[in-house]
């Protein structure tokens, strides 16, 4: 069996309120950035390289203290891969997004409407598992005014 490995970013913007970008690939599914790691990268490097190859957005804060891994399979040339992909959680400087040629589309969006929109339960996890990890560990520290977000546990 193949395997692969990616590293991913659950990017977002805060301003008054907390705005998560999805990414539209061709396949049709919402997702976060992500991308295979090259030789010699580290997983952080990845992330940084992948949010801007993909989006356009330079500059991003990585969260201490959040790192999440899912796996999951699929078919490549008739071989079944086993693909783990590893996720932080980062913030961007800015919205303006200037779209790679891998997606159709894109979308920020408020934690509610962001779980929703997502394809895969995988991402929805990693997203409440982020949500919930800024809310508790990032927001307090960071900007007071948005510390009575309430933490929706769908």
């Amino acid at each position: 069996m193949l395997q692969e490995k990616s590293a991913g970013a659950v990017l977002f913007y805060m301003s008054n309120t907390i705005e998560y970008l999805l990414l539209h690939y061709e396949a049709g599914h919402w997702d976060f950035p992500k991308g295979a790691i090259e030789t010699g990268e580290s997983e952080i490097d990845t992330v940084k390289r992948e949010v801007w190859e993909e989006t356009g957005i330079k500059d991003i804060e990585i969260i201490p203290g959040f790192r999440k891994t899912i796996h999951y399979f699929y078919r490549k040339s008739r071989q079944l891969v086993r693909k783990t992909v590893v996720f932080y959680l980062a913030r961007a400087p800015t919205q303006e997004v200037t779209l790679s040629y891998e997606h159709v589309g894109y979308i920020w969006l408020d934690y509610e409407n962001a779980m929703r929109k997502l394809t895969f339960k995988t991402a929805r996890d990693t997203l409440r598992e982020a949500h919930e990890f800024l809310i508790k560990n990032y927001i307090p520290v960071h900007q007071t005014r948005l510390q009575d977000h309430v933490v929706n546990r769908k």
